[in-house]
């Protein structure tokens, strides 16, 4: 198929999920172009089924000439996208059975604060910390950054601090007012997580915001800045507040992992574990388990004692913690969300219908 102006298509594809609200555009061969709303996959019925040749030349149109190089070295790239000042996208394209495919996830141009996204107001006492450690948790596409971003945005508005972030990519553009703001790319601005967090602490910052942590020299180096008197946000993909604290001891070698139950203790502050779960009436609502690291949780950390979280964060509903199967009871309660939803969601059904019965 010839005489496509593949850039003019891949355009009015991005205006197209712009315009839709869509969350994602998939181009992979052998289907339709296909959005992403409200977590379901539709396909774009006026678009022709993609070939090879058209997948292609819409993902090549993407990439400058030294993208395309790496990413046929690489295999797949990450890379943020603008479409002029309307839009920003996160784009991934990778090879899959041999076709070049991509996935672009929308970036509103807007950073939307803590109540537009119907988070817990307790992110709120998140912006006022001068230290300590906080993670974002869940699945891909479940919220974290953009959750992470309406934090860091409300301190950029209330104190003057100087704001670092690592990111692969740079997803959300800050408007710097009463903070700096310096966000620094990896592969662009540092060769990678570890590299730039290595050398952060000479850049003076106040709060950092490490984009993910994939390895055991960014998660010790984060644990570290936040030891010596730094915010630190960061996301990891686990499903709740007690596989984090695991996750995190066992990625060390056993002979590190005293160390690290110590500083993990001492720096944590709080996990935020987030859904995002299908609106009765369309759109996507966030679920949430939220631990706050009080005297018990710090003991059940450093006594190897993790499992026991879960109860610490039921039966601290005063202290603002809620577990994820309270917090999609009362949502099925204000009839947000249909009870089947619900139990989709849930790590245990069987206790959510007994809550939704107590509530």
């Amino acid at each position: 198929m010839t005489g496509i102006d593949y850039k003019e298509k891949l355009r009015s594809l991005l205006i197209d999920t712009a315009k839709q609200n869509a969350s994602d555009l998939h181009i992979a061969v052998g289907r339709r172009p296909t959005l992403r709303i409200d977590g379901s996959l539709v396909p774009v019925q006026k678009e022709p089924i993609v070939t090879p040749e058209i997948a292609e030349g819409l993902v090549f149109s993407l990439l400058s000439p030294g993208q395309r190089e790496r990413f046929e070295a690489e295999k797949q790239l990450d890379f943020a996208y603008s479409l002029e000042e309307k839009a920003r996208f996160r784009v991934n394209v990778y090879y899959q059975k041999g076709y070049v495919s991509a996935a672009l996830r929308l970036i509103p141009a807007r950073i939307r604060n803590i109540e537009e996204l119907n988070l817990a107001p307790i992110l709120h006492d998140f912006a006022k910390l001068s230290q300590g450690f906080i993670l974002v948790v869940g699945p891909a596409g479940h919220g974290k950054s953009t959750s992470l971003a309406a934090v860091l945005d409300e301190i950029n508005h209330t104190r003057s601090e100087h704001i670092i972030t690592i990111e692969d990519p740079i997803e959300y553009l800050f408007t710097q007012d009463r903070s700096v703001v310096s966000q620094r790319e990896v592969g662009a601005d540092t060769h990678s997580f570890s590299d730039g967090l290595r050398t952060i602490l000479r850049q003076d910052p106040d709060v950092i915001m490490v984009g993910e942590m994939r390895d055991t020299s960014s998660i010790a180096t984060a644990m570290t800045a936040a030891e010596t008197g730094h915010l630190v946000f960061s996301t990891l993909h686990t499903n709740s507040a007690s596989q984090t604290v695991d996750r995190i001891i066992d990625s060390f070698p056993p002979n590190q992992q005293g160390q690290i139950i110590s500083q993990l203790a001492a720096t944590l502050v709080a996990i935020v574990s987030l859904r995002l779960v299908p609106r009765l009436g369309g759109g996507r609502l966030p679920a949430y388990e939220i631990m706050i690291v009080n005297a018990a949780v710090r003991n059940l950390i450093r006594e190897k004692k993790v499992y026991q979280i879960d109860l610490v964060i039921e039966t601290s509903l005063q202290e603002g913690m809620i577990s994820l199967n309270r917090s999609l009871a009362q949502m099925v309660k204000r009839k947000e969300i249909s009870l089947e939803t619900a139990e989709l969601h849930s790590l245990n059904p069987a206790e959510l219908r007994i809550l939704i019965e107590k509530i």
